[in-house]
């Protein structure tokens, strides 16, 4: 098929994939698959542990590919390659600064923290450390965030099945809601980590071809650089050009923001405190394994990023005016139009496979942090205590169905926005962000009082969103781009987080040394005195190692985008 060089507006309704028995039948295997895995995971089901934090028996190569394929989802796929299609190569800021750091901070300094703790959820620290006002808020936040952020893997997962094989949004929905519903209430977490390492693979095979013949059809990547700098301008290709206080580029963002916004707040208040993520690592089988986790990740993390900001420039380069009203399509659709351009029948059938593996890896990874959250922290905790242990796996799997309904419906809220990544950045910014703050403020701090928690997470929140909607929607400050807001939401949010809790410590009473063992840096508790296993002697095995490596690698692949 030729391809235009002007889109018309029904382009996008005429996104439709010649899809033919042999894709179907590969679609139909790898749900019979997953659901064979959740029926499999369902035997070792046996105590409440082993359905939220799968006993916390995994290897940490199993956990480490949950991890990533975790976040390999809406984020991921469309997102990032709308991000691309929109915003140019500034799209690796979002891994090598934007990621990297964080999972190896999380690795070295945070999880002897959570998994030394012993405990079943990312709130649930913040009960250790501060108190009942503290975790009941950020339990209540973090579930609510994590609706949220399903619908939106539901919402990619709609626009996807709907332009490609012609199915109704609502139908896409409801297929696959009940698919994820269906192997995590079987098989708990184990269910969805094991069904996260396959589709992991099932992803990348998916993407690969997609990116090949791409790259071919532009003429590679000298002949892609040619076209979008003829197009969208020089920067368009590059890391950092444009980015000085006071000169303008695609992302709508300068250096500053890039690194203090994306590159520390937003990024470490994402990795180091989402759940969904972090919930991987501690059902790992020991502190080593679980610190060793997010590093593992980290490797894939480095080159993924090739795979899906590459598709959204070759887009962009196919269809200059992508995104605007004269196109006919979203930053959202450049990977669907994308596949029905470049694949053949069978390649087509992986791919269209690849990205349902994903939108319901995604949804899975949030639906089964919400479930144990809402479980352990907010039921268990505040509405019906001292029950039998039978009865919370009762209550996980009834709110897991809950949870996947609640997620149909805020699917909805994400159509508004024609590139999710923004959507979600924006998520981040309200939630993950003043947790983040509340963490580190309290993990580096001795002095921060018990009630500091409650209040610093309660300002960052609201600051980051006064910021966002009355601000910058307002038009009281201006900023040019969506992305280039939520950077200085993250950044509003952290800092009145850390002001407010530093001020209400110096007026209330701290907690005594004696509860702070264990929770603070510099103190130790007997669950992070574990005994290295035997072989843990090997390099590979070293958290160190690996996470200053990863480092390194993340700042060599800087260089080629530098200029």
């Amino acid at each position: 098929m030729q391809t235009p060089q002007h889109a018309t507006a029904d382009l996008a309704a005429g996104l439709r994939l010649p899809t033919n028995w042999l894709d179907y039948t590969i679609l139909a295997i790898y749900f019979v698959v997953v659901l064979g895995i959740g029926f499999a995971a369902r035997r070792s089901v046996k105590t409440s542990l082993d359905f939220f934090l799968s006993g916390r028996s995994l290897p940490a190569w199993i956990t480490g590919l949950a991890f990533i394929s975790a976040n390999l989802a809406a984020t991921e796929i469309l997102g990032m390659a709308a991000n691309s299609a929109q915003y140019g190569a500034y799209t690796v800021h979002w891994y090598w600064i934007g990621a990297i750091p964080a999972m190896v901070f999380l690795g070295l300094v945070m999880m002897p923290f959570y998994y030394g703790s012993k405990v079943r959820s990312v709130p649930e620290f913040l009960l250790l450390r501060f108190d009942k006002a503290a975790h009941l808020l950020s339990s209540i936040l973090f579930a609510f965030a994590a609706i949220l952020i399903a619908g939106v893997n539901l919402y990619a997962l709609a626009i996807v099945v709907e332009a490609l094989l012609g199915w109704p949004q609502w139908v896409a929905i409801v297929v696959a809601g009940a698919f994820v519903l269906a192997y995590i209430t079987l098989g708990g977490l184990s269910s969805a980590i094991y069904n996260e390492v396959l589709q992991f693979f099932v992803i990348l095979a998916a993407l690969i071809p997609l990116t090949i013949l791409g790259l071919k059809k532009v003429g590679g990547w000298g002949g892609l650089t040619d076209k979008l700098t003829a197009t969208h301008g020089g920067d368009f290709t590059t890391a950092w050009g444009g980015t000085g206080i006071g000169h303008a580029n695609p992302l709508g963002a300068n250096w500053l923001t890039i690194v203090l916004g994306l590159g520390f707040v937003l990024s470490f208040g994402y990795w180091t405190t989402n759940f969904a993520e972090v919930q991987r690592a501690l059902s790992a089988k020991n502190l080593s394994a679980g610190q060793r986790t997010p590093l593992i990740a980290a490797y894939p993390k480095i080159f993924i990023v090739f795979l899906v900001m590459i598709p959204g420039l070759v887009a962009a380069a196919l269809v200059p005016k992508i995104g605007t009203a004269g196109s006919g399509l979203q930053y959202n659709d450049a990977i669907p139009y994308l596949m029905q351009e470049l694949l053949p029948n069978g390649v087509l059938g992986i791919a269209v496979t690849g990205l349902l593996a994903a939108f319901m890896a995604g949804m899975a990874a949030n639906v089964s942090s919400f479930n144990t959250v809402f479980t352990n922290d907010i039921w268990a905790k505040y509405v019906v205590r001292g029950r039998e242990d039978a009865y919370y796996v009762r209550f996980g799997r009834l709110i897991t169905a809950i949870g996947v309904c609640c997620s149909v419906g805020t699917a909805f809220l994400a159509s508004s926005f024609s590139n999710i990544m923004s959507y979600l950045q924006t998520l981040f910014s309200f939630f993950n962000v003043p947790m983040f703050v509340v963490f580190i403020v309290g993990m580096f701090w001795k002095r921060a009082s018990a009630k500091s928690g409650f209040w610093g997470l309660l300002a960052g929140t609201v600051t980051a969103m006064v910021n966002y909607f009355v601000l910058y929607k307002k038009g009281v400050i201006s900023i040019p781009t969506d992305q280039g807001a939520n950077f200085v939401s993250a950044i509003a949010g952290f800092v009145a987080g850390a002001v407010v809790m530093v001020l209400v410590s110096f007026f209330t009473e701290a907690k005594p040394a004696e509860e702070l063992q264990g929770l603070v840096y510099g103190t130790r508790s007997p669950g992070m005195t574990e005994a290295p296993a035997a072989g843990d002697d090997a390099w590979y095995r070293k958290p160190a190692l690996l996470g200053w490596g990863a480092v390194v690698l993340a700042a060599a692949c800087y260089i080629p985008f530098s200029f």
